[in-house]
Order: C-alpha cells, then structure tokens, then sequence
C-alpha cells in the first residue's frame, strides 16, 4: 500500500492506493504546531477505523506547502512508519518542465496538480485549486508546466469581510437563491459566492486571451463543484486531482520492484 499526504495551509489530505486504486482517503485540519506523536496517533486512529495497519505499507509521498509539518511528518514516516518518504521538491522526477523564472517557488501542490491533470488530458490546461488560496496554473498541450495566477482564497475574503466589517456577520458559504439579496445574509453570500464565479471566468478568459487558445478548465479542491455549477468555464471538476498526482509522482520516481509491490 502507497500512503500520499497532500499538505495544505488549511487541510491535510490522505490516501491509501493499493494497485492503481485509490481505496481510502481523509482529510484533517493542518496544524504546524501537533508533534510527530501527535500525528501518529491521529493517523494510526484513522488507520484503525479502516482496518489499516502500519506495517501493511510499502511507501510514502508527500506534497507540503507548510515547512514546519514536513519535518514532523518525515519523523513520523521514519520513526513510526520505518520508511523514508519521497518528498515533492527539488529533485524529484515530475517528467514536466517547468518554465518559470525560478522553479523552486512553484508550490508542491501546484505541480502535482499540474502533473495529474496533463497526465489525464494530454492537452493544453487551466487547472483550477480551490484551496486556502485559489491558484490557477497552465500547462502547454506540449505538457509544460507555464506559470500562473494565485488570488485570496474563499475563505481567506470572507473571514477578512467579517473580521473588517463591524455590522456584517460571519456566514456559511453558499450559493443564494438570486443575486439581488432581500438580506445582510443573503447579500453577503451573493457577493462572495457569485464575486468568485467572477474571478473564475475573469481570470480563465484573459488566460484564454493571451494564450490565443481554448485550453481545458479542470478544477480542484473542496469548493469546485459549487464553482463549476455556476459558471461555463470550468470543464471538469477532479476532486482527488492532488492525491492521483501524487501517486503519479511516486510511480515516476520509485524502482519497478516497489510499484510491484503496491
């Protein structure tokens, strides 16, 4: 079994492959400040529950965007796990070039993804993450890996709203029945919700412009299909884009006798 753990500001996500199948998957809070046993409890109780054991896996890959959790996480694969972790970075195998004026400043995740959605494609992309920050990346049909955009995540915008704003509650994010609100509530969350299909179809068309093709959208992360739903810019909605990249990466960099071993 191959454990992949996506680390995110907001959310870590793991998951199990046995063969090519993802068969199992969670998602935690991230916090920087847990110890490795800490997380080995947390992740030996969730194991627990799916009838996992430690001992059952062969390798792990990790993507980290948050420094701190990836020292603690590779204490935990080596002391608990007794295995040495392929972490996404500098000198891992992605089989994508990355042109950008310094490949080491493209986040981990922006790479797996780059890597899962071109591998399902085979064509020029938008992808579309949906994370603490909404971040939108090109790859050429040519499999290119070409830079980007990062705006305010959902949640980032609307916590700033409440925190900023004295009158204005703090509220769920939510697709309102119309866009001309009859309350504070309703008009909040139509500023937010249809403010962000906004941001979509006004980032992804001038991406559009500029590349002077039609690329496919796919999109990721929790609040994708909300988005998609909402607006004609989005193509595909992948909601484990992340965790297959990150099987992707590891099939590319491990020996052929581990991958027959999965």
């Amino acid at each position: 079994m191959l454990l992949v753990i996506d680390v995110g500001n907001s959310n870590t996500v793991l998951g199990i492959y046995r063969d090519t199948l993802l068969e199992r998957d969670w998602r935690v809070a991230t916090d920087k400040y847990r110890t490795v046993d800490e997380y080995a409890m947390l992740i030996h109780d969730l194991f627990r529950l799916a009838g996992i054991a430690f001992e059952d896996l062969s390798d792990v890959i990790i993507s980290c965007v948050v420094p701190p959790m990836l020292n603690t996480l590779e204490g935990l694969c080596r002391q608990y796990l007794k295995l040495t972790p392929y972490v996404v970075g500098p000198g891992i195998k992605t089989g994508m070039p990355i042109q950008y004026d310094n490949p080491k400043e493209v986040g981990a995740d922006r790479i797996v993804n780059a890597v899962a959605a071109y591998e399902k494609c085979k064509c020029g992309l938008i992808v579309v993450d949906f994370g603490t920050a909404t971040t939108f990346d090109v790859i050429s049909p040519e499999g290119e890996y070409q830079g980007g955009a990062i705006a305010p995540g959902v949640g980032i915008s609307a916590e700033a709203l409440f925190d900023r704003a004295s009158k204005l509650p703090r509220v769920e994010f939510s697709r309102p029945a119309q866009i001309i609100a009859k309350n504070t509530v309703c008009s909040m969350q139509a500023g937010i919700f249809f403010g962000y299909v906004g941001l979509v179809e006004g980032i992804v068309s001038r991406m559009k412009e500029e590349l002077a093709t039609n690329p496919k959208v796919i999109a990721t992360g929790g609040l994708a299909a909300p988005i998609a739903d909402a607006t004609d810019s989005i193509d595909l909605v992948e909601p484990y884009l992340t965790l297959e990249g990150l099987y992707l990466l590891y099939r590319r960099n491990c020996n052929q006798s581990a991958v027959s071993s999965l």
